[in-house]
């Protein structure tokens, strides 16, 4: 509950009548909200709003939110003090600014964030697939064929005069005689004759 003038000691005015160098009476809407200990925050609000201004607003207020509105018209008189450009409009262009900033950076960080788990996941499966391939690979390696053995060559063929036929595999070589030596046993320069037959019988 709000605290009333009649229970302030009215000896002390509050800052508002200190300032206004009069009487602080017992309806005296300045009193709750701004201390005599304090002089520095009603200084600054009439000097940007004004002491009749500043009591019509607190009047049109409700009592419950006064408190609220009297701390709001210091902040706003304090500002304006500050920047009489812009006033709270400077304070909340920056702040708008800083929101903006820090928006940015949080989106930055969260898209780094995104990017180092794609590298991650992105090397997992390279890892994975690169073992299940090796593996694969080494399992469906085919053997080394096993050197085939042949039969030995069997010796050309020869004819009924010891002429070597020559095959179409292996051409004679040119150091070797197409034909063979007849075999010492036959002796062609004698003509048998149980075979001959009298012409003029």
């Amino acid at each position: 509950m709000e605290p009333s003038c009649t229970k302030l000691n009215t000896s002390i005015p509050c800052a508002a009548c200190k300032l206004l160098r009069r009487k602080c009476a017992e309806e005296c809407p300045f009193s709750p909200y701004f201390s005599p200990h304090e002089p520095q925050k009603f200084a600054a609000v009439h000097k940007v709003f004004g002491a009749s201004n500043v009591s019509k607003l607190l009047m049109e207020v409700p009592e419950s939110q006064r408190a609220d509105a009297a701390n709001s018209l210091v902040y706003e008189a304090n500002v304006r003090l500050r920047d009489p450009i812009y006033g709270c409009m400077g304070t909340i262009s920056t702040l708008n600014q800083q929101v903006q900033s820090l928006q940015a950076e949080l989106n930055a960080t969260r898209a780094e964030i995104l990017r180092y788990k794609y590298r991650e996941a992105t090397n997992s499966l390279i890892i994975a697939s690169t073992g299940i391939g090796a593996t694969v690979a080494v399992a469906e390696l085919p053997q080394a064929p096993s050197t085939p053995t042949y039969p030995p060559r069997p010796p050309p063929p020869q004819d009924s005069f010891g002429v070597v036929i020559p095959s179409c595999s292996s051409p004679p070589s040119t150091h070797e005689s197409v034909y063979a030596t007849p075999s010492s046993g036959a002796n062609f320069s004698v003509i048998p004759n149980n075979n001959i037959v009298p012409y003029f019988d």
